[in-house]
C-alpha cells in the first residue's frame, strides 16, 4: 500500500535534512533529493513489522513524568 506524506526540508551546512510531518522520522542527504529519498528508506523501515531477533521479557516500569 502506498501512502503519501509530507516532508520539512532544511539545510544544516551541507547537508539537507528531511523530516516527515506526520511521523517522527528523519534522514539527511547531500542534496534535497537524497535526503528525500534517505526519507523515503526510513519510513519503508519504520513500517516494517518488528522481527525479534533475540526473545526478550516484557516488563512495567512506573515512572513520574509530572511537574514536582
Amino acid at each position: 500500500m502506498k501512502r503519501q506524506f509530507k516532508a520539512a526540508i532544511t539545510q544544516e551546512g551541507e547537508w539537507f535534512i528531511a523530516q516527515c510531518l506526520e511521523v517522527d522520522v528523519v534522514s539527511q542527504g547531500e542534496s534535497e533529493e537524497e535526503a528525500l529519498a534517505n526519507l523515503g528508506d526510513a519510513l519503508q523501515l519504520y513500517f516494517q513489522d518488528p522481527v525479534a531477533t533475540v526473545d526478550s521479557r516484557i516488563r512495567t516500569i512506573e515512572v513520574d513524568v509530572g511537574a514536582p
